[in-house]
C-alpha cells in the first residue's frame, strides 16, 4: 500500500476544500447560484417521463433504509461466511461513521433545500447530500473490497467500473429529482473521499495483520 501520509494528505486536502465550500454555503450562498442553476437546468432538462422513472429508482440505491439493510446482509455475509473479519468491521464502521458525518453536517450548516419542484420525498437540511456522502464512503468502500478480493482482472475491473458509475448516478440523481444543489452534491462526494482516505490505511494496516497472524484469509 501507499504510505499512510499519502492518504492522509489526500483526505486533508479534500477536507480544506469541503471546509471552504462549506463556509461559502452558509455565508456567501448568492456566489453559488450561477453554477448551481446552470447545472439544474441541464441536467433536469424538461423532465422527461423516462428519466424521471430512472432517477427515481437510481436514488433509493442512496436511501438510509436502503443502506442500513444492505450493509447488516454485507457485514454478515463477509463476516460469517467469506472470513474476511476486518473488511466486514470496517465496512461496518464506514456505514455508521457515514450517518454520523451527514447528520451533524447538515445541522451546522442548515442550507434549505431547492425551491424546485421535488419528485421524491425529501426532509430536513440540504448541505451536503446524504446520499452522496454515503454513496462515496459504503459503496466506495465496497470498491476497495473488490479490488482487493477479485482476482479476474477483467471482473475486477468490471466490477470496479459499475459501483464507480453507481456513485455517479446517485449523485446526479438528487439534483434530478430536485432535492439538491450541484454543490450539496459535490461537497458530499468531496466529505465522502475524505473520510475514506482517513480509514483506509488503517484499515489495510490491520487487515495486513489479521492475514499475517492467521486470523482471517
Amino acid at each position: 500500500m501507499k504510505n499512510k501520509q499519502t492518504y492522509l494528505l489526500r483526505a486533508s486536502i479534500a477536507l480544506v476544500l469541503f471546509i471552504i465550500l462549506g463556509y461559502t454555503v452558509k455565508f456567501y450562498p448568492e456566489t453559488l447560484v450561477t453554477f448551481d442553476e446552470a447545472i439544474q437546468t441541464a441536467v433536469r432538462g424538461s423532465l422527461p417521463a423516462s428519466a424521471t422513472s430512472f432517477f427515481s429508482g437510481i436514488t433509493v440505491l442512496g436511501n438510509t433504509l436502503t443502506f442500513v439493510l444492505m450493509l447488516l446482509v454485507l457485514v454478515a455475509f463477509i463476516y460469517f461466511v467469506k472470513k474476511w473479519k476486518m473488511e466486514a468491521i470496517f465496512l461496518g464502521v464506514t456505514g455508521a461513521l457515514s450517518g454520523l458525518l451527514i447528520v451533524g453536517s447538515k445541522y451546522l450548516y442548515g442550507r434549505a433545500r431547492p425551491s424546485l419542484e421535488h419528485l421524491v420525498s425529501a426532509h430536513g437540511f440540504s448541505f451536503p447530500s446524504g446520499h452522496a456522502t454515503g454513496s462515496m464512503m459504503i459503496y466506495g468502500f465496497m470498491l476497495i473490497i473488490a479490488h482487493q478480493r477479485i482476482k479476474s482482472k477483467g471482473l475486477r475491473i468490471l466490477v470496479e467500473a459499475l459501483i464507480a458509475l453507481l456513485i455517479a448516478l446517485i449523485g446526479l440523481s438528487r439534483i434530478y429529482v430536485g432535492v439538491h444543489y450541484p454543490t450539496d452534491v459535490l461537497g458530499g462526494f468531496i466529505l465522502g473521499f475524505a473520510c475514506l482516505n482517513i480509514i483506509y490505511p488503517f484499515y489495510d494496516q490491520k487487515r495486513f495483520e489479521a492475514r499475517f497472524q492467521g486470523k482471517q484469509k
